[in-house]
């Protein structure tokens, strides 16, 4: 009698064991559905918000594009003189419309990289020639009395293998972010090598310096430095995180070293050839 009450006890608590096990499932299997729904509605989100920004900005740049070729005319006087004023006002207009054009090309990006729209082209170059085309195209815009453009040799680096477009974007980023923020002193670019494999990039500046607490928030997207500098200055906070995102389609990492009052250095190191097997043909 004892061992039918005890089987009979087993047995009911293996029934509500068994119970409390389906209810389970079919609470995980619930949440996976529900987890799974979120997914999708985050990814048509995501996607939605990618062709978005593609598609504005494409709108913007044909108007924009139109407006720096009006001003353009008018600063060349084709349809007459301007007074000193007049000039200005183009000037301002051209700036203004060029700043604009920036910020679109910077979303036109995020939204191609965030799509998987961007290919990576590498292919074998020399860095002399590399820097001399980054030299030629900053020279028009530095104030040489104010601050300095020095661009070393490039120490035990001759050629690389990699994207030089994405490559020269990143450095074209950092360039124009140290011109911007030093009012005076030298902005000094340096390529070395680290390792048997490795090149290091870096772009160090004697401007504002940026607080340690900024640093790993910096290349964020849509950050930017509270400063009474930064405050004259447009942009859209992204020019730095798409620096990220390229580095890390060219199978390297940026990063900063900086000092407020002192200056500050942007670095990005990336393999020397972005395909091992890549050969020198």
């Amino acid at each position: 009698m004892a061992e039918s009450n005890e089987l009979a006890r087993l047995r009911a608590e293996n029934e509500a064991l068994r119970q409390e096990l389906e209810e389970t499932n079919q609470g995980v299997l619930a949440l996976y559905a529900e987890l799974d729904a979120q997914a999708e509605e985050l990814k048509q989100a995501s996607e939605l918000k990618s062709r978005f920004l593609s598609y504005m900005s494409h709108e913007f740049r044909t108007p924009l594009g139109s407006i720096l070729s009006i001003a353009s005319l008018l600063k060349d006087e084709l349809d007459g003189p301007l007074n000193e004023e007049q000039q200005k006002q183009v000037m301002f207009v051209k700036s203004a419309a060029r700043e604009l054009t920036e910020m679109v090309n910077d979303l036109l990006d995020l939204a191609k990289i965030e799509a998987g729209r961007i290919t990576i082209s590498p292919g074998w170059f020399d860095m002399f020639d590399f820097f001399a085309a980054l030299r030629g195209m900053f020279r028009p815009i530095v104030d040489t009395d104010a601050v300095d453009l020095i661009f070393e040799e490039p120490v035990g680096v001759q050629r690389l293998y990699t994207d030089d477009k994405k490559l020269a974007q990143i450095l074209r980023n950092f360039i124009s972010n140290a011109l911007k923020f030093t009012l005076r002193g030298e902005v000094r670019i340096s390529a070395m090598m680290v390792g048997e494999d490795q090149v290091r990039f870096s772009v160090s500046d004697t401007g504002i310096g940026i607080p340690a607490d900024m640093h790993d928030r910096l290349f964020e997207d849509f950050v930017q430095i509270d400063s009474p500098l930064q405050k004259r200055l447009r942009g859209t906070g992204l020019g730095l995180s798409l620096c990220k995102r390229y580095a890390a389609l060219l199978g390297g990492r940026v990063g900063i070293e900086s000092q407020p009052g002192v200056g500050s250095t942007f670095y990005l190191v990336i393999p020397v050839s972005l395909r091992t097997e890549a050969s020198d043909d």
